[in-house]
């Protein structure tokens, strides 16, 4: 994400929100904030009530077998990918649509034509590029010509009879080609280094767009923010590339014997039984041509099971090295890195595979065991950008820099691609969750060697509530780019460390956050099945905090309106009364300071809020009051903290 575009949103939300500092009178509504009617559809055979898979939950799945060949004078890829399709649904299929997000870089895609003339991440560089998918053969599976259309990034195939439901499968073959983007959209693209290219490959086959119970052909056009939707399924890959290069990708590699050296072969197999980083191809053998096999050209063979997508990258230039994985069943994975020279030393990718390791390790513990062989490191002209196994970040990056983007992009191996949720509609419910993770692995990594420390929690609060933005739950193509990084990845983080720190508590919590990934492992929720899932595993209602948070753009003050004693006389204890001014309901918490020093707290719920707009409660004091503060620990979004403190300044 662009540092500059948040810091600009960021800037105009306390612009706006300081006009609102003056606001006295309250516009909560408590009736709203805790209408009972807030999920719009009953529990189904598909998905339950709980939040959980219903009984007769399904989904359909994709094989793909892929050969291709990549001509680095060209920055071309051409092959032949075949798919396996099946239908579980219970519907039969007339057509099945693709997905085709190389077309996102066709001259004249929507997704070009959408992207402002200001700083954006997304779409080609090179104005002149020439884009998109070239398809020369496409054909079912009796070798007959299939009958197809292509709209943008998308691509509808007629079926000659339909395909039967609960189970039905059909093969389909395409014969595809497409040159590699320079800068495509911060996903893919091709880093020059003094030793050759970088190609980072992604989104390089037509893929199959999901069918599903919610919305049947999920066709939502790729036009770069939103990002991935897709069937689970297994990969048989194997990539042709110039012999002077490493081909690494998110799967197994089934032919190591025949693409590395007699040396590299020996250091490859050790690095998967040590804890400490191995060498595997040298900085100082990067440009000695006996570090490759002779030949003119290899294949790496490649398999991955159980995933929704598949990436790789390749290149003359890398250095290799890597670390065994240890996962909680004694299971074990290897952590692997790719990087230039440039990319070498002054704390920087040389430690890679240290925090890759550490990262997946910490998560697997945590919350569910990391289910592929592999976790595979790319330095890349790609700021941060992840796939099943597989993880490309800014070949610049270094020391906390580094850590971050490469724990945020591993992960997102837990959101979306093993929790399979729809990126193209959902950002939050990847990258929101996913940076609510990474808080807790960052705090936990070395001691906390790159742990942020907040002055205030709630310093973001004001940015989270300009009135101008978004709710949380629009899609990222209905967002202002600038406001993403907001949307899709800090306010909802924030709202969940919120739930977890002061709603809910951290034990039940994390109890039922891993209850959530358990059920939906390998599947694909809604929102609304991981709002279920949160109140039924916690026994919350949680309504007013989803609507208030995700689903509207509420704000919160709180505020003292005033202080006194009962009858009149301290020892009698003290009277005070507080006021909820804007829409958003939240727990209270209140701390007093008497004139000897003692400090004397009460935590008021939300449920104080349920049908009033101020509240008045007793504290037990004998003594005067010299201060009181409402979230004396800066926690809470409250955009006006000038009224949280009596006596007023």
């Amino acid at each position: 994400m662009n540092g500059k575009i948040i810091f600009s949103a960021i800037s105009c939300a306390l612009l706006t929100c300081s006009q609102l500092y003056g606001q006295s009178k309250s516009v909560y509504n408590y009736t709203e904030a805790f209408n009972p009617i807030f999920y719009t559809s009953n529990g189904n055979s598909y998905r339950s009530a709980s939040g959980r898979p219903g009984h007769a939950y399904w989904q359909n799945a994709a094989d793909y077998t892929i050969k291709v060949q990549l001509d680095e004078k060209s920055n071309r890829i051409s092959g032949r990918v075949s798919i396996q399709y099946t239908n579980n649904s219970p519907d039969p299929l007339h057509y099945i649509w693709l997905q085709l997000d190389q077309n996102l870089f066709h001259e004249q895609s929507r997704g070009q034509a959408a992207i402002p003339l200001e700083d954006s991440r997304y779409g080609s560089a090179d104005s002149d590029f020439k884009g998109g998918f070239d398809l020369s053969r496409v054909t079912l599976a009796n070798g007959k010509p299939a009958t197809y259309e292509v709209i943008d990034t998308r691509m509808r195939v007629e079926l000659p009879t339909a395909l039967a439901p609960s189970g039905g499968t059909i093969s389909l073959d395409l014969d595809f080609s497409y040159t590699v983007p320079e800068y495509g959209a911060d996903r893919t693209g091709i880093l020059n280094t003094k030793n050759g290219k970088i190609f980072a490959i992604a989104q390089w086959y037509p893929r199959v767009c999901v069918y599903d119970d919610i919305l049947g052909w999920n066709t939502e056009p790729y036009t770069g923010p939103g990002e991935f939707y897709l069937e689970y399924g297994n990969y048989t890959i194997e990539i042709t590339a110039p012999a002077s290069h490493i081909v690494v990708a998110g799967g197994e590699l089934l032919n190591p014997e025949d693409v590395w050296t007699g040396e590299q072969l020996s250091r490859y197999k050790k690095a998967f039984e040590s804890d400490k980083t191995v060498s595997i191809r040298s900085a100082a053998e990067v440009t000695s041509t006996n570090s490759r096999p002779k030949k003119s050209t290899l294949t790496w063979k490649y398999k991955l099971q159980n995933a929704h997508d598949f990436a790789w990258a390749s290149s003359a230039a890398f250095i290799i090295d890597g670390a065994k994985i240890n996962k909680p069943s004694g299971k074990t994975a290897l952590a692997l890195s790719a990087y230039p020279i440039e990319s070498n030393g002054n704390n920087a990718w040389e430690r890679s595979t240290e925090y890759t390791k550490a990262s997946i390790e910490y998560y697997s513990k945590k919350w569910l065991e990391y289910p592929y062989p592999v976790a595979v490191n790319v330095a890349a002209n790609v700021g941060g950008m992840e796939y099943p196994a597989l993880s490309f970040c800014g070949y610049e990056a270094k020391a906390g820099s580094l850590w971050g983007v490469t724990d945020h992009e591993f992960g997102h191996n837990w959101f979306p691609m093993i929790v399979g949720s729809n990126e193209r509609l959902h950002a939050w419910m990847d990258e929101g969750f996913n940076s609510f993770i990474n808080e807790l692995s960052t705090q936990a990594f070395n001691k906390g060697e790159y742990q942020r420390i907040f002055g205030n929690r709630n310093s973001m609060a004001r940015a989270f509530s300009q009135p101008a933005l978004e709710p949380i739950m629009s899609t990222p193509q209905n967002m202002k780019e600038r406001n993403i990084g907001i949307l899709a990845y800090y306010k909802p983080a924030y709202g969940l460390r919120l739930l977890r720190d002061e709603v809910i508590g951290e034990e039940r919590f994390d109890r039922a956050f891993r209850a959530y990934i358990e059920a939906w492992a390998y599947k694909h929720p809604t929102p609304y099945d991981f709002f279920r899932t949160m109140e039924n595993e916690t026994g919350e209602n949680l309504a007013w905090f989803w609507r208030g948070w995700f689903q509207h753009n509420w704000m919160l003050d709180q505020s003292i309106r005033s202080v006194d004693y009962e009858k009149l006389d301290p020892k009698n204890g003290a009277i005070i009364t507080i006021e909820n001014l804007q829409k958003l309901p939240m727990p209270v918490v209140v701390e007093a300071v008497t004139e000897s020093g003692e400090r004397i707290r009460k935590k008021l719920p939300v449920e104080i809020w349920q049908r009033n707009t101020s509240w008045r409660f007793k504290l037990k004091t004998t003594e005067k009051l010299t201060k009181v503060t409402i979230d004396p620990d800066n926690v809470y979004p409250d955009i006006n903290p000038e009224n949280n403190v009596w006596p007023k300044n």
